[in-house]
């Protein structure tokens, strides 16, 4: 199915956000979600679903000071 992840057009075959993260190459990375544009928390990514043409976002904690 086609979706928007980070703005960009991706094709995945996963139907939930846990699934796709883990098709996406993000496995067990601690990262935060948005699934069109509501906040997922890790604990309901792995039964969350993602239909045709969500948009994703996945933002990963910055280091620095």
């Amino acid at each position: 199915m086609q979706i928007t992840v980070n703005d960009e057009p991706r094709e995945v075959h996963a139907r939930t956000l846990g699934a796709i993260l883990d098709e996406l190459g993000y496995g067990k990375a601690r990262v935060a979600t948005a699934l069109n544009g509501f906040f997922v928390p890790a604990t309901q990514r792995s039964v969350k679903a993602v239909d045709e043409g969500a948009v994703l976002e996945i933002l990963a904690p910055m280091q620095g000071g």
